[in-house]
């Protein structure tokens, strides 16, 4: 019968239907069909929500539509630009370094992509690259987010797994890094063999003195955030609070530009995704539930062992999969399906948890701008108004760092492990 669910999810999910009916039909069907009170789907969806963890879910949103709403985000930016607009590739690697400090707060990808890559590419645009090449920047920078903190779907991974949430986001910092050095790196060859616009002149270091005293608040905001959950001050939720309270009391304080209106345009935005991600975390808990009374993550177990005696076999199994599931699924929704099943297994071969967790959020994310199905390329296309034949051609040097990256945190668990050694 759990097959049958399963099977029944995919038919409805492929016929296009949204991901919370096509995982609350076939729920329902089977509390129904196999005599269990119909109470139960309440009970069950009301359990999977009542989690403090999942508290920092809409806190973290809150504080990137603040950032966004107040101007913050343009403020760095800006000093990003001022720094770095001279180097090869210009504004393209102020695209990937703006990715990695925003692009994990709305807890959904495609969200990501739609909202900040809108900035991004019309700011490059405005600085005269091509279209295909601003998206594919955009696309590719979008991944690396996720995994560095705030993270919500670290968060929610550490939620459906029972793993330590600031292990989490500390075990995303270092491969986030990489990733971004990989990609810059890359940016650069292709700026000279393309010959990328870049700015004029090196900037004075009156500029750069100016745009850094005007976002060094607003630097501080990511900062201060890692370093208190690296020394234990503070937790994941009541570090997106703080974060909250901080964005806050700069805006009204220093930057002084903040309104009433502001606060409402990112309450409500805030809302909106919250509501969808928790409708669909409650959902999938539901479904996950009815998967594990009719066993199928230990016989999914018992199939793969076989196949992965070896433990590398095993890592290249298990990213097989996570990266086809990406291709189709959100992170969120994917999270929260496919983690019950695959954790089991990895756990007895001996994988950490926390290192599977970057191992899935990052391939999920990669699953995202991977041909010939990735989710992220058709969005990018409809902003940068480009075919997405561009797109694909254009990101696909990407796939160089961004695979290298892959390998190191797959076969290399400290480059994953080493931060959250650090907390006891």
């Amino acid at each position: 019968m759990g097959l049958l669910v399963k099977g029944s999810f995919l038919l409805l999910f492929l016929l296009g239907l949204p991901v919370m009916i096509a995982i609350g039909i076939p729920s329902i069907v089977y509390l129904l069909t196999q005599g269990f009170p119909i109470d139960m789907l309440a009970q069950r969806m009301h359990y999977a929500l009542d989690s403090y963890t999942l508290v920092a879910v809409p806190v973290f949103i809150f504080a990137g539509n603040l950032m966004n709403s107040t101007g913050i985000t343009r403020r760095i930016f800006k000093f990003a630009d001022t720094l770095v607009g001279r180097v090869p590739g210009g504004l393209a690697q102020v695209n990937i370094f703006a990715s990695l400090i925003f692009s994990g707060m709305s807890g959904a990808a495609l969200a990501d992509v739609g909202g900040l890559g809108k900035i991004e590419i019309k700011a490059m645009r405005d600085k005269g690259f091509s279209k295909e090449f601003s998206g594919a920047v955009t696309c590719a920078s979008a991944t690396v987010g996720p995994i560095f903190p705030p993270s919500i779907p670290l968060v929610i991974y550490g939620s459906v797994a029972s793993v330590s949430i600031v292990k989490l986001l500390l075990a995303g910092i270092l491969p986030a890094v990489i990733a971004v050095i990989l990609m810059m790196v890359t940016t650069v060859f292709i700026a000279f063999i393309k010959k990328l616009p870049r700015a004029e002149r090196w900037p004075t270091l009156r500029a750069i003195g100016n745009d850094f005293m005007s976002g060094l608040p607003a630097l501080l905001a990511p900062a201060l955030l890692v370093v208190g959950m690296l020394t234990g001050v503070f937790t994941p939720t009541e570090a997106a609070s703080g974060t909250v309270i901080y964005i806050l009391l700069i805006s009204v304080f220093i930057y002084r530009d903040f309104s009433f209106e502001h606060l409402i345009d990112s309450a409500l935005a805030t809302l909106k995704s919250s509501a969808a991600i928790l409708v669909i975390i409650a959902t999938a808990s539901l479904f996950g539930w009815i998967l594990a009374v009719e066993q199928i993550p230990q016989m999914f177990t018992q199939f793969i062992i076989p196949f992965g005696e070896n433990r590398i076999v095993f890592l290249i199994i298990i990213n097989l999969i996570l990266l086809i599931v990406g291709m189709f699924l959100d992170s969120t929704t994917a999270t929260l399906l496919v983690i019950p099943i695959l954790a089991p297994p990895a756990v007895a071969m001996g994988i950490d948890p926390v290192h599977l967790g970057i191992i899935a959020i990052f391939n999920l994310m990669l699953g995202l701008v991977t041909p010939p199905m990735g989710l992220s390329l058709f969005m990018i296309s409809e902003i940068a108004e480009c075919p997405i034949t561009r797109v694909f051609k254009s990101v696909f040097v990407y796939f160089i760092p961004l695979g290298i990256t892959l390998i190191m945190i797959t076969f290399f668990p400290q480059v994953s492990l080493w931060l959250p050694g650090l907390v006891k």
